[in-house]
């Protein structure tokens, strides 16, 4: 069977955020399930599993609903198209050894520094071990949600909304990309190259679901867009190879889309194990990409004030950890 998460209007959710954690909502796509054989299914079938994890418990509990709030009985049969709720239990991680310093807070909006290694979103492997989960935590708020996203190997600048009630605005704004981001690269200075500030990279970038790299499409209409602002070259020692500090804007926002235009300019970012090689994954948090959201600019969508929040380390840090 097919696992099919459940699509259109998001319902009130009959099971409430439990420890940082959303409940799933599985739609079922096949006929002859009862309740307890299409839950074990799910969690047998799951990629990260925890260990011993009881399906029998969550019945026992009362964790298993319907769209309507319904306790779902064990032996009950599922009708296709029912919508069947229930808490996944994380498989067990690694903790990430960083901590997530707070920019900027008021009624509605949490701006943290967010630090290399740490996901926002729960997805695939990294559950517990995200900003969103983390923070959730540790203030007790369940309503806390990013507005955007940074890729879990990229440090800095994210926002997060603190109340429901002003979720869609923030997240609406980021999604028509009206805010201005500025981000921080260290990367191998090579003059020869002829690259410098002014230089824009148009490319057309492609990525496929369960693919790690993306990819560069040689012939189509580009889709990322990359300008480069300064470059700053970095004191090395004569035994180093030249390094510089790239400040770069990005005017569309593809996955990897600043990684993918380091590298094809022929300067790859210092500790990308993606680009140019794939390189095995490690639990190992020694090697940080140094790359940083360092500075983002918005119009407040509800104030409609100028908004301009920094994060207060320097690339180089990333580097020298």
């Amino acid at each position: 069977m097919k696992e099919s998460k459940a699509m259109g209007p998001r319902l009130q959710q009959p099971l409430p955020i439990r420890d940082g954690l959303n409940p799933s909502r599985v739609k079922v796509t096949e006929p002859g399930w009862t309740a307890q054989a299409f839950i074990q299914h799910l969690i047998d079938t799951q990629r990260w599993q925890a260990p011993n994890d009881d399906v029998a418990q969550r019945f026992r509990a009362g964790e298993v609903r319907d769209d309507h709030g319904r306790e779902v009985t064990p032996n009950e049969e599922l009708p296709v198209g029912k919508d069947i709720w229930f808490y996944r239990t994380p498989a067990p991680e690694t903790p990430v050894p960083y901590i997530i310093d707070h920019i900027y807070e008021d009624n509605n909006i949490l701006v943290v520094n967010k630090p290399p290694f740490l996901a926002t979103f729960p997805r695939a492997a990294h559950i517990t071990e995200t900003v969103l989960v983390r923070l959730r935590r540790q203030t007790g708020n369940n309503e806390l949600s990013p507005a955007h996203r940074l890729d879990r190997l990229t440090s800095g600048v994210l926002l997060l909304t603190k109340r429901r009630e002003v979720r869609g605005a923030y997240q609406m704004m980021f999604a028509d990309r009206t805010p201005r981001k500025i981000y921080h690269a260290i990367a191998p200075h090579k003059p020869e190259l002829n690259i410098t500030p002014g230089t824009t990279w148009r490319s057309r970038l492609e990525k496929t679901h369960g693919e790690l790299q993306t990819r560069v499409i040689p012939k189509g209409e580009p889709n990322a867009i990359t300008e480069i602002q300064h470059i700053q070259p970095l004191a090395t020692t004569p035994n180093q190879q030249p390094l510089a500090r790239y400040t770069l804007a990005p005017h569309t926002g593809k996955t990897h889309q600043l990684r993918v235009h380091m590298w094809q300019a022929g300067i790859p970012i210092i500790g990308d194990p993606v680009y140019p090689t794939l390189q095995p994954y490690t639990d190992s948090f020694d090697t940080p990409l140094a790359l940083l959201a360092k500075e983002l600019y918005f119009q407040d969508p509800l104030t409609g004030q100028p908004r301009h929040f920094t994060s207060p380390i320097e690339v180089e840090t990333l580097i020298r950890t």
